[in-house]
């Protein structure tokens, strides 16, 4: 019912709070699907999982860029969709825009995603307990590659994948040129 990637991203959200792996999930699900109509609800996800990684490093500001930019994209009818309490993600989401809005400090705290559809939790826990995570466990701030990782992970494989995405692109061209 749900895209694996989807599943996973929520996976992430909540177990391991791996939030550059939920963005990277969803943003190749998303590329991958350039005619779903849920794309701009996806591109939200994404947001609200970026500005949660910028704010527990210490990027306020770009936490604060992203929040507000997921707000915008949001469909209600396409959150509840996708099992999601609309109203209440809304409400977080914007309370979490007043908080790094607001002049102070915004402390670093979680964020869960409300959802509305029971089949999909079970689903989730279910994945939590096969890798050893509890959902909703908070996010350990000793772990210093979930923290960090845009800066340590391996990037090879999305070099060569771009490398020759932009090669067929190139021959398609030279085909149609010729």
């Amino acid at each position: 019912m749900y895209p694996d990637a989807y599943v996973e991203y929520l996976f992430h959200f909540h177990a391991d709070r791996d939030w550059f792996e939920c963005h990277e999930l969803l943003e190749e699900y998303w590329k991958e699907h350039p005619a779903d109509p849920k794309s701009k609800t996806w591109v939200a996800l994404i947001q609200v999982a970026v500005s949660l990684y910028h704010h527990r490093r210490g990027n306020r500001a770009g936490a604060l860029k992203m929040i507000a930019a997921s707000l915008r994209n949001m469909s209600d009818t396409h959150l509840a969709e996708l099992g999601i309490d609309h109203k209440a993600f809304r409400a977080v989401v914007e309370q979490r825009l007043e908080e790094l809005s607001a002049d102070g400090a915004a402390p670093f705290t979680d964020l869960d995603i409300p959802l509305s559809d029971q089949e999909l939790i079970r689903l989730c826990r279910s994945k939590c307990e096969q890798r050893g995570f509890g959902w909703r466990q908070p996010s350990d701030p000793a772990n210093r590659f979930i923290m960090n990782k845009h800066t340590l992970r391996d990037r090879t494989d999305v070099i060569e994948a771009r490398s020759r995405e932009a090669e067929r692109k190139r021959e398609l061209n030279t085909i149609a040129q010729g």
